[in-house]
């Protein structure tokens, strides 16, 4: 075989190389080769598939310079051993990562955690609060047990010191009046709109949040905008026109729940940004107090509008008709409200303001997708571009903000 010849062609050229360094005569070199090497067969016609390279694994009696006397006679033949590159034996690789990589990876897992349990929980919310509402139409009384929920749970973690009681002052409680307010409004409008429209049809109505943001901060406060935010406006705006004229039940009220919400939210963002600036009350302890001033200002209104009478009626034709698990409904649904707000202003100490915003799209996408799937919503191609159009101006206007 040519290989064989190789080989000896190299023994051969090695032998003379060492007989010119004045080596004995009778120091004879050989090759080893492996037989299986040697004696394997090419069958197929390309002769290269059959060749391998050979790495020398060890070298015995190599550097042999002669017998010196009185010395037994000794073996003169160096024995290469060598084997196939596909036997070789994987270096091993130890890869450190500095204290920063590791900081920052370690960062990444927390924002990809808030975000899963902050979407996960949305969704479950929204379910169930929607499930509530077509056994239960009372949405200030659902509202209401909302933010009592919430209350209730951050009482009983300052009082047993699993969370840190926030310190406050009278300062504090005036500044924080006008975003509970704008809050207690626009958190009553979304839920009567999704009493009298679908789920999914109340949240693409919520996606054009950003164009009231923009009107407002232009005509009211004053504040100029790049022209690629006002150009962003256009696909949401139109993608919400497109949704709603070919929403298949649509509701007057339940569109103009959704429109008033988005309007109390800006307004509840802009007294946030506003009042809040040198307070140290953030995050968990900032929505807790939130919760519970928003339920001082809306317990008597809800008690006005719906009344303990009605409540009662409704409450007995939802249990007759539903069974116990209309109770573990309205408890799932308040206390779900509150962990999903919780942990969003949570992540909002975390993330920048761009990457909450995109996070709270993909939010919107997460619920109107799961509110189909679970409920069985009919939809229309042309309703679902529409839908389609305002997130992806919403995600647009995001990206154009900053």
């Amino acid at each position: 075989m040519a290989f064989a010849a190789k080989q000896f062609y190299s023994s051969a050229a090695f032998s003379n190389h060492m007989q010119h360094k004045n080596l004995p005569s009778k120091t004879h070199f050989s090759s080893f080769i492996p037989n299986q090497v040697v004696g394997r067969k090419c069958e197929k016609p390309n002769a290269s598939a059959c060749r391998k390279p050979l790495y020398i694994s060890a070298v015995t009696g190599f550097g042999y310079v002669g017998e010196p006397e009185n010395s037994k006679p000794r073996d003169t033949t160096i024995q290469c051993n060598a084997y196939e590159a596909h036997r070789a034996h994987p270096l091993p690789i130890s890869i450190e990562f500095d204290q920063e990589t590791r900081e920052a990876a370690a960062q990444k897992i927390k924002i990809s955690v808030y975000f899963a349990t902050w979407w996960a929980l949305n969704v479950v919310f929204n379910i169930y609060n929607k499930k509530v509402l077509n056994a239960f139409p009372f949405p200030w009384l659902t509202s209401t047990l909302s933010l009592a929920a919430g209350s209730l749970i951050m009482l009983v973690s300052w009082a047993t010191k699993i969370a840190e009681a926030p310190k406050t002052d009278l300062e504090f409680w005036k500044t924080l009046l006008p975003v509970a307010v704008a809050h207690t409004i626009g958190h009553v409008a979304a839920t009567v709109s999704m009493s009298k429209v679908a789920v999914s049809f109340t949240h693409i109505i919520k996606s054009g949040e950003p164009a009231f943001s923009v009107l407002v901060s232009r005509f009211l406060l004053g504040e100029a905008f790049p022209t690629s935010v006002y150009l962003s406006l256009v696909p949401i705006i139109g993608g919400c026109a497109l949704a709603a004229v070919t929403e298949l039940n649509f509701n007057l009220i339940g569109f103009m729940g959704a429109m008033i919400s988005n309007l109390a939210f800006v307004f509840r963002n802009i007294f946030s940004k506003k009042g809040m600036k040198g307070q140290s009350v953030g995050g968990m302890n900032y929505y807790a107090c939130l919760s519970m001033l928003s339920l001082l200002i809306l317990t008597p209104f809800a008690i006005a509008v719906e009344g303990p009478q009605m409540w009662a009626i409704g409450w007995q034709k939802a249990v007759s008709l539903i069974g116990p698990n209309f109770v573990w409904w309205v408890v799932a649904q308040s206390v779900f409200y509150h962990l999903y707000n919780q942990v969003s202003y949570m992540s909002l100490n975390e993330i920048s303001p761009l990457t909450f915003s995109i996070g709270n799209t993909m939010k919107r996408i997460s619920v109107i997708v799961s509110s189909i799937i679970i409920f069985s919503i009919p939809i229309q191609p042309i309703n679902a571009l529409g839908a389609a159009i305002a997130i992806l101006g919403t995600f647009i206007y995001s990206q154009a903000k900053q």
